[in-house]
Formats: C-alpha cells, sequence, structure tokens
C-alpha cells in the first residue's frame, strides 16, 4: 500500500549509479517493500474486526506488533494491552499478539476460561511446529535468537526442557548437550540474514550433524527490506528507518545499513529526525520495519521535502504480494455478524 500524496518516480536498481554520477541533487529513495508485512496487516485486522464486531474492550496479550504507533492507535479504538493474562477478567476475550505464545499460556487461558482469538504470525507458528518436531524426534533444540524478545519466548516454550537460545559465537561455543550426534536448529524469524548466516555456520562446525528446518526460518518480509537496504545503502548517503526501537526486523535493518558503510537511524516518527543527520547529504534512502505503517512513512518523506529533498525516487527491488487468511474465530465472527 502506498499513501505518498505525491506520487513517487519509479526508479531501477540499475539507474542508482547513473543519479549518482550526475549533479549532485537532494533526493530521496523510497525502498520497496518496506513496512507492514503479511503477518502484520493480519494481527492489526484481527484486533480491528474483533472490537468492530464484539465491542470494546477487547483485551491484547503484550504488543500485538512492536509499533508504538499502530498500539496507540488500537488502544483509542479500545484495545487494552496487558502484558500477562492475570490482567484480563475471568472469562474475557483476549488476542495473542503476532509473536506468538508459549503452550503454558495457552492452558492459563484455558483455565481462566478466556476467550482466545489467535493473532499468531503463520510463520511464527511453523517454528513452533519444528520445535515439536524435533523435541518429539530426541533432538537437543538450539534457537538462534534475542532471548528476551516474545517471539523467543514462545517458541522456547513449546519444548522448553530440550531448548537452549544462543545469540552470539561465543554462546553456540559454550553449548552443551546430551548427544552431539542429536542436535537440530532452528532461528528467530527476525534475524539479520548474515546473523544467522554465521551462527548457523557456527553451529555446523560445532555438530557437523546438525539437523535444521527444511525452509529457513527467517520470514519473507525480514529477508526483502534487508535485500532491499543492500541493494541501495551503496546509493545513499543515509538510511532512515521507520520503526520503533523494540521491533527486531526494524532494528535489523538499520544493521544491515551500517555494516555496508551507509549511516542509519531508527525513528519512530518524522519527529525523530535530528537535522544534523542530514548536513552534508544529498541522497536519503527511506525504508520501514515490517510493523511500521505507510502513513509515518509519508510523514517522513514530506519532512524531507521540505528540508529541500525535492526528487522522491521510489525504489522497488522485487514484488511482494503475500496475504495470509484470518483465524476461524474471526472468519467466524464476520460470518454471524447479522447483515446490514
Amino acid at each position: 500500500m502506498n499513501v505518498i500524496t505525491s506520487a513517487p518516480t519509479p526508479l531501477s536498481i540499475a539507474d542508482l549509479d547513473t543519479i549518482n554520477d550526475s549533479p549532485k541533487t537532494k533526493r530521496v529513495l523510497l525502498l520497496k517493500p518496506r513496512g507492514f508485512c503479511a503477518g502484520v496487516v493480519r494481527a492489526v485486522d484481527i484486533v480491528k474486526i474483533a472490537l468492530d464486531t464484539f465491542g470494546a474492550p477487547i483485551y491484547v496479550r503484550k504488543e500485538i506488533v512492536h509499533n508504538s504507533y499502530v498500539v496507540n492507535d488500537l488502544a483509542e479504538k479500545g484495545a487494552i494491552f496487558v502484558n500477562e493474562l492475570d490482567e484480563v477478567p475471568e472469562g474475557a476475550r483476549v488476542i495473542y499478539s503476532a509473536h506468538g505464545v508459549s503452550p503454558a499460556v495457552r492452558a492459563d487461558a484455558k483455565a481462566r476460561g478466556l476467550k482466545v482469538i489467535d493473532a499468531t504470525c503463520p510463520l511464527v507458528t511453523k517454528v513452533h511446529v519444528e520445535a515439536i518436531k524435533f523435541a518429539k524426534q530426541g533432538y537437543s533444540l538450539v534457537l538462534v535468537g534475542h532471548r528476551d524478545h516474545e517471539e523467543v519466548e514462545g517458541t522456547q516454550g513449546e519444548a522448553p526442557d530440550v531448548t537452549q537460545v544462543v545469540s552470539t559465537l561465543e554462546e553456540v561455543d559454550a553449548l552443551v548437550v546430551p548427544d552431539p550426534e542429536k542436535v537440530a536448529y532452528l532461528t528467530q524469524t527476525t534475524l539479520s540474514l548474515d546473523e544467522a548466516k554465521y551462527m548457523i555456520e557456527a553451529l555446523k562446525k560445532k555438530f557437523p550433524n546438525i539437523h535444521g528446518p527444511h525452509a529457513q526460518d527467517i520470514c519473507y518480509a525480514t529477508e526483502n527490506r534487508q535485500v532491499a537496504v543492500k541493494n541501495v545503502a551503496h546509493g545513499a548517503d543515509l538510511v532512515l528507518v521507520v520503526g520503533s526501537k523494540n521491533s527486531s526486523n526494524s532494528n535489523r535493518l538499520v544493521e544491515v545499513s551500517k555494516n555496508l558503510d551507509t549511516n542509519s537511524y531508527l525513528i519512530d516518527t518524522a519527529d525523530a529526525i535530528n537535522p544534523e543527520w542530514l548536513d552534508g547529504v544529498n541522497t536519503v534512502a527511506v525504508t520501514a520495519g515490517a510493523s511500521a505503517p505507510e502513513v509515518l512513512v509519508k510523514d517522513v518523506v514530506e519532512y524531507l521535502q521540505g528540508m529541500g529533498y525535492g526528487d522522491v525516487n521510489e525504489v522497488e527491488v522485487m514484488p511482494e504480494n503475500v496475504r495470509f487468511g484470518l483465524p476461524p474465530e474471526i472468519v467466524q465472527a464476520i460470518a454471524s455478524a447479522p447483515r446490514v
């Protein structure tokens, strides 16, 4: 979805070197794909439909997605965000966030008689299913990810007795498992591609017979946004990533840019831009994490235009047309709603 008011001029990857050789013009390179992924669209839609169908309040465990603008907007509409289920009245309706939950949370919800709507991203559910499969087959499980992230907590909770979380190469080196010939690995869906590559290589070196998922766990949207930055960063003096500080995939976009020696900052909104960042900068690339709405990107572009960056070029690195269906609880609610 694109809500930039004045349509940006399309630009191909091949054109980047050409504009860099042209006289210095202040311009914005608007990366595509950017912003909301299919899992985020689905999760936000679930909350909105639940509010419209069942009425407020609707409780949501944790932030539905890691973006303060989205969370505040839904709170204004009647969603109540809680950290744990004991904050939800017995028998009330609660939505699980896109990051997923552990079986212990599901058991707690059942014991409290809560009406559950599951907004877990299907790609996170895939990792949960893999964890259950490996555990049932007797593997020790290594989960590559950030242990304080909700997604990692949920995945680890599927097989807590056999799962170890590793975040650094040093932690891989220190791993001890009952049987080095019976080890499997999974990854958090929002890791840096390079970070995951190095960690998996280290695991394979330590455990030559380690098993992994049939397809990588890093989600398509995380990969696509990182690939877009990799393709465009060399043609920019600065990369601005729209996203909240607790958004893992947004932070990884900043890291990807910096690893390519292009300065980059994570900003929640246009108000967070420091004008000093633009000193001596002719080309600003703008992207957004998978949980950041397009309206915030629009505000950033308009700010930059006000600072003299008159040329706005949209660089589409690859098409992205993924869609996820709604959970049965929401489908049934829509079907049973009275016809107007």
